[in-house]
């Protein structure tokens, strides 16, 4: 099935490619070579979406996250290998944070998909430096670490460009200005760049990469598997009696080793967000909206929250933002009122009554939260016990960062403060002073 099949045809030349029944042609060489390759047997079926993407040139950028058995790397590996046996002006160049354990990782995992596709005869490997060269042509798959930059810096091809780019456990790099300043190295002289992410999340929201992962933007696009996606035999019986195990005694950990989630790392403040879309659909039936403010400016954030509130499942919707820095009052005023069309009424922070009768001035119906004693600790509370608190990340982007990574911090010794942080919660404190009234029990001032 994966030997290649010599023949010719007329004048023509190059190589033949059949990736699960689709045939995928590039001129090269003086012969046409023939490779069928069963998608199905080598690539897991989550991963089917993703190649039809790379096939047509749909993203730039890749970011596969998962757990422990997702196929995430051998996916990759596959592609890299298939994608230059393809382009033969295609190299790669695959990554990891510390050069030394490439050996042992990615220059094993390229090793692994050359000889399930069936081409060692047309690959050669060496370990130093490690690299693998395709024979036929000369094109290449360097590995580099990223703590030696400047090797990074002066990677060269004699043959083509840097067309595949893989960072592999993408969370052990320091963040994006790093990868941006390696990709600016390597993203030279060609076109149809395709860069690979693939990582295990860390359990906090707060890490960059979990932060990273929620930001869209053209020529990106995210995936997640988890080993659940994965042909059984392929794992083994094992993997799963253990991913069962763990299940059962430790669903946490479960959940983050198995299947990928962000768990927190104990100190997760709101464990009931769920991130994802709201339509439009929803939004036009929402009947119970409110609208908060919480003054910022210089350094602080002005931050205005839109949400809806279903009192029967207890379910809370934000899905309309205005978080701005250095925003004088006026300007901020005039932002409100293209989405407040109906001058709803607005809860502010009460502590700038001056301000509040500033945004008065301006036509807006603005009034303080009452607040009370412990009102900060009992609205995130009312929070906290919400069955779900839903937040469209692409609409409100810092209320789901800033949620999502809101987490009690631990003093000298490791113990939990039994305080809230009153630290990045602009939008928490919006919401709060927006929800004001359908919180029973406020205590008044």
């Amino acid at each position: 099935m994966k030997n290649w099949k010599i023949f010719k045809k007329g004048n023509q030349t190059g190589v033949l490619l059949c990736f699960n029944g689709i045939v995928e042609e590039q001129e090269r060489g003086h012969e046409r070579k023939f490779m069928e390759v069963s998608l199905k047997s080598l690539v897991s079926p989550q991963f089917y979406p993703v190649h039809w993407d790379i096939k047509e040139n749909k993203y730039t950028h890749y970011w596969l996250k998962g757990g422990r058995g997702s196929a995430k790397s051998s996916f990759i590996s596959i592609e890299i290998v298939f994608g230059i046996m393809k382009y033969e002006n295609a190299n790669a160049v695959v990554l990891r944070k510390v050069g030394r354990n490439i050996k042992d990782s990615v220059y094993e995992q390229i090793g692994w998909a050359i000889k399930v596709l069936g081409v060692d005869d047309h690959w050669q490997g060496k370990l130093s430096p490690p690299e693998f060269v395709y024979v036929p042509t000369g094109q290449k798959i360097l590995f580099r670490g990223g703590d030696d930059p400047k090797k990074i810096k002066s990677t060269k091809f004699s043959k083509g460009f840097c067309k595949y780019i893989w960072y592999e456990e993408t969370d052990e790099f320091f963040g994006m200005d790093e990868i941006r300043a390696i990709n600016q190295s390597l993203m030279r002289g060609g076109e149809g760049f395709c860069v690979f992410y693939s990582f295990n999340p860390p359990k906090s929201q707060s890490s960059w990469i979990n932060e990273e992962a929620l930001i869209k933007e053209k020529g990106k696009k995210v995936y997640h598997s988890t080993y659940l996606d994965v042909p059984k035999d392929w794992l083994g019986e094992q993997f799963f009696i253990e991913a069962q195990r763990l299940k059962k005694v430790n669903p946490e950990a479960y959940r983050h080793e198995y299947m990928g989630e962000v768990t927190g790392t104990g100190g997760t403040v709101f464990r009931n967000i769920t991130l994802r879309e709201i339509t439009d659909g929803e939004i036009a039936v929402f009947d119970h909206t409110a609208r908060g403010l919480d003054w910022g400016y210089a350094v602080d954030p002005f931050h205005y929250t839109v949400n809806h509130f279903d009192k029967t499942r207890r379910r809370l919707y934000i899905f309309y933002e205005i978080h701005a820095v250095n925003v004088s009052n006026r300007k901020a005023a005039e932002l409100i009122k293209k989405e407040n069309t109906a001058n709803a009424v607005i809860t502010c922070d009460s502590a700038e009554p001056k301000s509040i009768a500033e945004m008065s001035g301006y036509g807006l119906r603005v009034v303080g939260a009452k607040k009370g004693p412990d009102s900060v600790d009992y609205g995130i509370k009312w929070l906290q016990d919400l069955e779900e608190i839903i937040i469209d990340p692409e609409r409100c982007p810092y209320t789901a960062a800033e949620f999502s990574k809101y987490e009690l911090e631990r003093d000298k010794n490791g113990v939990w403060s039994a305080k809230f942080p009153d630290k990045n919660n602009h939008s928490i404190d919006a919401v709060r002073y927006s929800r004001e009234s359908d919180m029973i029990n406020i205590r008044v001032r």
